[in-house]
């Protein structure tokens, strides 16, 4: 069944046309993602389809008494706690709810048997209608999207003295509890953190109504989607399979479509130059051939009849970015020595061990609140932790690209905000600028004005043009479209120096990072392997990184008799962990202090070794468990 038809719509603002002549359907049950550049219009056909604006020309079918759930300007709840927000979402079982609770009361105090009779035949029929419209999975289905979307400690505060990014998680929530029919999303990730972002996957899978959604997080597109909308130069185009499977059949029709308007410019050639010799002919004879020269021009209008193929654009405009280091730093760059840090009775993290070494691409991953930020500004100097020492190491130069790029920016404009970091004239600065899509007056826009993705192109080539060996990012990813993200990935994967990140985006984690640290309860585990290897690892083996040798006394447990057998083969194996533990950690300790290449080689395949026999360890000890 279809839930919504666009038929041949058209919008403008003040005089710019964004799109024209758009047309496609939306079936029941469709989970599609709509992808295209930033400003190509795609939250203004979100827009439309919630009906929240009207179209300029076409019209759009939705069917009838469709329930729309989109989440755009929230409202101030001024006198609600966020539950009582989310309780929003059942308006009609909390009113019967309270109905229910009144009649309990009135029960209680009618001492007439045939008015209690009434009450309670009125009773029992609200209460029926309250199970089966599922009023008492209500608590469960707010804990249940509460937890997901990790907003269990907002549930008590007032909404209105929330963040925008919390009131944008909490208004997420809401979405999810009210179960529209067609469900319109709007870069839902953009505020949540890993374990959020696969909750929200998750859920969306097995969501049972229609979902449009607009996202750059390529992962989260390929887990949720199972057809995409394409939006390229006001066109639109419908691809029925998965982010990745879009990528490939995109390439693949615009080669194909390349070919034909190849084949059709050669035939129109071929056409204008028979056309040209048959007039050539035609007076040439004596007298001058009537016959030839109307062949020739049927031949012309047979020509000017061909429907002429656009010619596809292959190269689309994007960033220009390479970066590059001309001195390089030391061996290590960044060290962290038993690193503590607490805001009041709050502990964010205690006796954090890290070491980031030249052309290393290290990522730093955790949920929201769990210090990554933190760890960052502590390595710039912006903030000082409790305990342990930071060292940067020699000849480092640091390039930071923050999340909240120019926000404390006031009325300054594109091209003085560019030259206050990069001493370059005016029009050498305008060249630069138009590699990252500031094109002529573009470049005296104030930067308060522009959106997120334009503020990360201006700092990234402010960055492009500063002599740095390390990069430094925050959330690099957030607010580029899918196309600059690729261009970034592209950068970073030529750059000559070493890298340092925090993100959320598990596509570009997966893509450049080789070394990861986890941050999770206060304690950073390190895993040397992508994210996806993490993450496997995470569950399995929680110390991946030993402790400095040293017997630790096992605490002294009643064990019940049952479980005496097990309890001493655990910890046997246990015994046999801690001894490879401390015997890998001396190794690497050797290896870094190493110069001999043949006995490094051999040191590296006993590591090797060792750490098979723990992998082998670990799994015993989940089967004995």
């Amino acid at each position: 069944m279809i839930v919504c038809s666009v038929n041949h719509i058209a919008k403008s603002f003040g005089g710019n046309i964004i799109f024209e002549d758009l047309s496609f359907e939306v079936h029941e049950g469709s989970r599609i993602g709509l992808v295209g550049r930033n400003g190509c219009g795609k939250t203004t056909l979100l827009k439309l389809l919630a009906n929240q604006e009207a179209v300029d020309g076409g019209v759009i079918h939705w069917k009838k008494g469709l329930k729309i759930g989109y989440l755009a300007q929230i409202p101030d709840y001024k006198d609600l706690t966020v539950k009582g927000v989310l309780k929003t979402a059942f308006e009609q079982l909390v009113e019967t709810e309270s109905k229910l609770q009144q009649l309990e009361i009135e029960m209680g105090q009618v001492l007439i048997p045939n008015q209690l009779q009434r009450l309670m035949d009125q009773y029992g029929k609200l209460q029926d209608e309250f199970i089966l419209n599922g009023g008492y999975e209500m608590d469960a289905q707010m804990d249940r999207v509460s937890h997901g979307l990790n907003i269990t400690e907002l549930l008590d505060r007032s909404f209105s003295l929330l963040s925008g990014g919390e009131k944008t998680k909490v208004g997420l929530a809401l979405s999810l509890l009210k179960k529209p029919e067609l469900l319109l999303l709007d870069e839902p990730t953009n505020h949540l953190d890993l374990m959020a972002i696969e909750w929200l996957g998750t859920f969306l899978k097995e969501y049972t109504g229609t979902i449009i959604l607009i996202s750059h997080d390529r992962y989260f597109l390929d887990e949720v989607v199972t057809k995409v909308l394409d939006m390229e130069d006001g066109e639109i185009e419908l691809y029925h399979t998965n982010f990745s499977g879009f990528v490939k059949e995109k390439e693949e029709r615009l080669l194909r479509e390349f070919q034909e308007y190849q084949e059709q410019q050669r035939k129109i050639k071929k056409m204008k130059e028979a056309i040209k010799r048959l007039r050539e002919w035609a007076n040439r004879a004596n007298p001058p051939s009537a016959a030839l020269h109307k062949r020739a021009t049927n031949m012309q209008r047979a020509l000017d009849r061909i429907e002429k193929l656009d010619r596809p654009k292959l190269d689309v405009k994007k960033m220009a970015i390479d970066f590059e280091a001309n001195e390089r730093s030391g061996k290590d760059v960044i060290k962290l020595d038993d690193v503590s840090k607490s805001f009041g009775s709050r502990t964010l993290f205690e006796k954090v061990n890290m070491l980031v070494q030249y052309k290393d691409r290290t990522a730093i991953v955790g949920e929201n609140g769990t210090g990554k930020s933190t760890l960052l500004k502590m390595i710039l100097r912006e903030c000082e932790g409790d305990q342990g020492t930071i060292k940067v190491g020699s000849n480092v130069k640091i390039g930071y690209l923050s999340q909240h790029v120019f926000h404390s920016i006031g009325d300054e404009r594109v091209i003085d905000v560019f030259r206050s970091e990069v001493p370059v004239n005016e029009g050498e600065a305008r060249h630069i600028l138009a590699r990252f899509l500031f094109y002529g007056p573009a470049v005296f826009r104030k930067v308060n004005q522009m959106s997120g993705g334009e503020r990360m192109r201006l700092r990234l080539a402010q960055l492009m043009y500063q002599d740095i060996n390390l990069l430094i990012l925050d959330e690099p990813t957030n607010h580029l479209d899918i196309d600059s993200c690729e261009v970034l990935e592209e950068a970073l994967e030529q750059f000559n120096g070493t890298i340092l990140a925090v993100s959320h985006d598990r596509y570009f984690l997966n893509k450049l990072f080789n070394k990861i640290y986890w941050l999770q309860d206060g304690t950073v585990y390190f895993f040397d392997g992508n994210y996806d290897w993490a993450k496997g690892k995470l569950n399995s083996v929680k110390v991946t990184q030993p402790a400095p040798p040293g017997k630790i006394a096992p605490k002294k447990v009643d064990i019940p008799p049952q479980a005496a057998v097990t309890s001493i083969k655990t910890l046997d194996i246990e015994q046999k962990l801690e001894e490879l533990e401390a015997q890998i950690y001396s190794l690497k300790q050797k290896m870094e202090t190493g110069f001999d290449l043949e006995m490094l080689q051999k040191q590296f395949a006993e590591l090797e070794q060792m750490e098979i026999e723990r992998d082998n360890l670990y799994k015993q000890l989940d089967d004995v468990v």
